[in-house]
């Protein structure tokens, strides 16, 4: 199976379903969809195929972000002038770079294009303001679309409103990325690119990135897609507070001429630059494009330049001239074998050798690759062995399916830290670590990891690294934070404590009217006691979340807090959890039972028919506090559920790392993590599969089951399963009008 990497930015909108995106979309997936409904309207409208409006979409979203980043450097300069911190001088293009955005040029702003008077023109101006941008930045010169004039400057015009909302305005470069992301992974659905095309999930290139961290010399990405492996190391660096491009030199390849135009597109828009070069893969196979590799003929080696390489290559190729790379100074391993047509067998084992070889003798390495590699056997098993015994090979993570857009299959992580072949405590030792059972479900076929499973997994190698320090630092932070969220559940609380009295006082006057038999008694009784307890048990919480945050600033006394006093704070917040998962339920009741009122009133006793039931104003109330079901509106429920929810949360991460590392060191636990030996790896064969070594994790009895979890999973799989339907109905209807039924 062939496979090309293909990545994308930041710190990304991907990590968290619940960013607000506009006005009226707040959920990841409905941004999607809307999105590709953009693309569906100018593929409908165009005549054009996918692979030749790609382009103009990307480039109206690059001068969309790019105006974004322009603005917001811009009010940062001014504010610094107005402060002192910057002479009052004629701008330049370094004022705009230091602040990673492009000093774009006035036609080139999206909002003075979108300004212009319609005069049918539109896609001229858009041609002009590319060529303009291409002018004042070289390394964009010839990468950017220029053929608006063939589009029509209603649709035109249509599309570049759709992409000047309020919140696209204001949206930073991260949900940029994951519109980026999103485009490619849809078009490669579509055929716009090479079928088999991966494209690495965000939350995979941002687990490379926290066990690698790449904050200084040559990041090189042999198979660099869109240039997302360098935009999130720049993320990283920046996050230390340091300078990307006078920390780090990025060299690229990708094979796909329009990728790579897109990787320096993605690039520049970050204010970074890079040497990316495009062409046939068999370049990497066969070259060194960028010259990252010396034969140092004195000691017969290679020496490599790079002090970090991460990719996604393509997988199992079996396409390789052996002939051709046979003697090549990268292979000091050999070659994986070779097949009857002269062709290395598969590939798998080149790109690890090139990995290894790029790299200076203190430089790490970030790998995804097949899940077959780490266990094939024959060639492959030696070239492994030899990779094992050079004591370089660091880190292996097993991840589940499901992980990437189109494809279904597993991967592995590898990691090599070429400092460990002369640290005599470490070379004979790699951390396997099995993260298949940790993973968040985004939708019914994608899977990733939350922000904090991506910390968690960072953690466990910092334990590894024997850095107890940061593994603390980490726990201190989910506590800090649980107590924040603990402190922000006033407002939601108010406001649905205020909804649901509201809702409760329109609905007595009917409802407490005489009859009998009364239908409504019942529950109208429930109701008024469960709103009672509610709002004593609201009280007491609040009660305690006062005394752990007063607990919690007094445990720091003026030093940082120990891994005890830690554990102590961690499980005082056990109370605080309790009464999150206890009230969501209260919350729950008192919803329903307002709603079961609403409902027997209405359907039995005829309410709209009385003067006591004020109809319109009750079924306002009712939308207040449970939301409309639309354009994710949750009503005051949905809020004060979702902020208990984040308080427990944070907890819950704590209780994660606490109860498998309770020393704050590295130990084995069971299904999850350990340290293996080289002795322990020959006898397994030379295998590097996490699952053979740690074992299979304990069954663990849920007592502490999460309701609105399952719900959501199963809303995810209907969801899902309803969208298929109707894409396919719509399918089978447009297959019967090309034939003319």
């Amino acid at each position: 199976m062939r496979h090309q990497s293909q990545t994308l930015a930041g710190k990304y909108l991907w990590e968290d379903n619940d960013i607000m995106i506009s006005d009226h979309l707040t959920d990841i997936e409905q941004f999607d969809a809307e999105l590709w409904t953009i693309a569906d309207n100018l593929r409908a409208n165009s005549g054009l195929a996918s692979n030749e409006y790609f382009m103009p979409i990307m480039g109206l979203l690059f001068l969309r972000q790019a105006t974004n980043r322009y603005y917001e450097a811009l009010a940062a300069i001014e504010a610094e002038k107005a402060n002192g911190k910057m002479p009052d001088r004629p701008l330049r293009d370094v004022d705009f770079t230091r602040r990673r955005a492009m000093m774009l040029p006035e036609a080139a702003r999206y909002d003075v294009i979108l300004d212009q008077p319609k005069d049918g023109s539109l896609g001229e101006a858009l041609t002009a303001a590319m060529e303009a941008v291409e002018e004042h930045f070289p390394p964009l010169a010839g990468q950017l679309p220029k053929d608006y004039e063939r589009f029509d400057d209603e649709l035109l015009e249509s599309m570049m409103r759709k992409f000047d909302t309020e919140a696209l305005r204001k949206a930073s470069g991260d949900v940029f990325g994951r519109i980026y992301e999103y485009f490619l992974a849809e078009f490669s659905k579509q055929g716009a690119h090479d079928n088999g095309e991966f494209f690495t999930p965000p939350s995979i290139v941002q687990t490379i990135v926290n066990v690698i961290e790449p904050d200084h010399g040559i990041i090189f990405d042999p198979a660099c897609g869109s240039g997302g492996m360098f935009v999130q190391s720049s993320h990283f660096i920046e996050h230390e507070g340091k300078d990307t491009m006078k920390r780090v030199t990025f060299y690229g390849h990708e094979k796909n001429e329009t990728t790579a135009k897109l990787a320096q597109i993605n690039l520049a828009v970050h204010g970074l630059q890079g040497s990316i070069q495009a062409g046939n893969e068999a370049i990497t196979y066969y070259k060194d494009p960028h010259e990252l590799i010396q034969h140092d003929k004195n000691a017969d080696r290679v020496i490599g330049k790079c002090d970090f390489v991460m990719a996604n290559p393509p997988f199992n190729v079996d396409e390789v001239d052996a002939e051709k790379v046979k003697n090549d100074p990268r292979l000091p391993f050999g070659l994986p074998g070779v097949n009857k047509a002269k062709k290395v067998s598969n590939a798998n084992f080149l790109w690890m050798s090139y990995f290894y070889n790029y790299l200076k003798d203190t430089g790490r390495a970030g790998v995804v690759m097949s899940s077959q590699a780490s266990s094939a056997g024959r060639d492959e098993a030696k070239v492994r062995q030899k990779l094992v015994e050079t004591g370089a090979v660091d880190v292996m993570i097993d991840i589940r399916g499901n992980f990437f857009y189109t494809r279904t299959v597993p991967c592995q992580l590898w990691f090599f830290d070429r400092a460990k072949e002369a640290d005599e405590a470490r070379k004979d030792h790699v951390l396997m670590l099995d993260a298949r059972n940790i993973y968040r479900k985004v939708s019914r076929a994608i899977y990733d990891f939350s922000p904090e499973q991506q910390k968690n997994i960072a953690a466990i190698v910092w334990l590894y690294r024997g850095q107890s320090d940061r593994f603390l630092e980490l726990v201190e932070a989910y506590l800090a934070e649980a107590i924040a969220k603990g402190q922000a559940t006033t407002e939601p609380f108010t406001a649905f404590e205020d909804r649901l009295a509201k809702l409760i006082n329109l609905m007595a006057p009917f409802a407490t009217e005489a009859r009998d038999p009364d239908p409504l008694s019942e529950t109208w009784t429930e109701l008024a006691a469960t709103q009672a307890t509610l709002k004593q048990d609201i009280a007491a919480y609040g009660v305690e979340v006062v005394a752990r945050a007063k607990e919690w600033e007094s445990s720091a006394n003026g030093r940082s807090r120990d891994n005890a006093t830690l554990h102590a704070a961690r499980e005082g917040l056990h109370a605080i959890a309790d009464q999150c998962r206890d009230l969501t339920k209260q919350i729950d009741l008192a919803a329903k039972l307002a709603g079961r009122v609403a409902d027997v009133a209405m359907q039995e006793l005829e309410a709209r028919d009385s003067d006591l039931w004020n109809n319109t104003e009750i079924n306002k109330a009712k939308r207040a506090l449970n939301g409309t079901n639309k354009d994710n509106d949750h009503g005051a429920r949905g809020d004060v559920v979702e902020a208990l929810r984040q308080a427990r949360y944070f907890v819950k991460q704590a209780d994660w790392l606490q109860e498998r590392f309770p020393d704050a060191m590295l130990c084995d636990v069971e299904g999850l993590v350990k340290l293996v030996n080289r002795r322990e790896i020959e006898t397994h064969d030379w295998s590097l599969t996490p699952g053979r070594y740690v074992g299979v994790a304990p069954e663990e009895v849920d007592e502490d089951f999460d309701f609105e979890e399952a719900l959501r999973s199963i809303h995810i799989d209907l969801k899902g399963l309803n969208e298929e339907a109707t894409d396919l109905a719509a399918r089978i209807t447009r297959n019967f009008e090309e034939l003319g039924v």
